[in-house]
């Protein structure tokens, strides 16, 4: 696909077309681009699904924040996004994994983002022998019928808006479900959304 993707990419850059020929080439690179960001989904969403416990080490979640907001830094440039958080704990896990986890919620309340400029919030909470961490936004929000379905592959919030291949939250869920954890959401449509993440503690 990204063959597929790049040489019709160099027709339209290099190749004298009509308006037409141009319009049809621009709907081949635009589904290229779609089926190029499903299957990296579905790469990563593998990727989790053979997550080993037995690998698992100390993590602090401050590093993953900053590599999460690394990959980030186009976007988060972009929107203009504000994003802030308390001193974050360490917790027992697979570092690159939750950093996969850490940015797909990012993505996710920049995707999903209101009128405003996107102010970002993660806090930490020991509950037990885990850590809770809250990542809460001011985006759009999300209708009460939909906070679980989210966590599905392949279904979205607002589809209206929907720019990625809607595996993010569903990568999330099984990312900290093979942690040993889980992944949920409190919100209500067009007051932001909060999103909940329990890992184990590093004892």
């Amino acid at each position: 696909m990204r063959a597929i993707r790049a040489h019709t990419e160099l027709l339209l850059r290099d190749t004298p077309v009509s308006a037409d020929s141009a319009q049809r080439l621009g709907f081949i690179v635009d589904g290229a681009k779609v089926i190029d960001r499903l299957v990296d989904a579905l790469s990563n969403y593998s990727l989790a699904l053979r997550i080993d416990p037995a690998l698992f080490r100390p993590v602090s979640m401050d590093l993953v924040l900053r590599n999460a907001l690394h990959r980030l830094e186009t976007d988060l440039r972009t929107t203009g996004c504000d994003v802030t958080h308390d001193e974050l704990p360490r917790v027992l896990g697979d570092l690159d994994r939750l950093i996969d986890l850490m940015e797909h919620v990012l993505r996710n309340a920049l995707l999903h983002r209101g009128s405003a400029s996107p102010r970002i919030r993660i806090t930490a909470a020991r509950q037990d022998e885990a850590w809770v961490l809250a990542v809460g936004d001011n985006g759009l929000g999300i209708d009460a019928d939909c906070l679980e379905s989210i966590f599905q592959p392949f279904v979205r919030a607002h589809d209206g808006q929907a720019r990625g291949a809607g595996m993010g939250l569903a990568i999330c869920r099984v990312i900290a479900e093979r942690h040993g954890g889980r992944i949920w959401v409190v919100s209500k449509a067009g007051e932001g959304a909060t999103f909940f993440v329990a890992l184990p503690a590093v004892s």
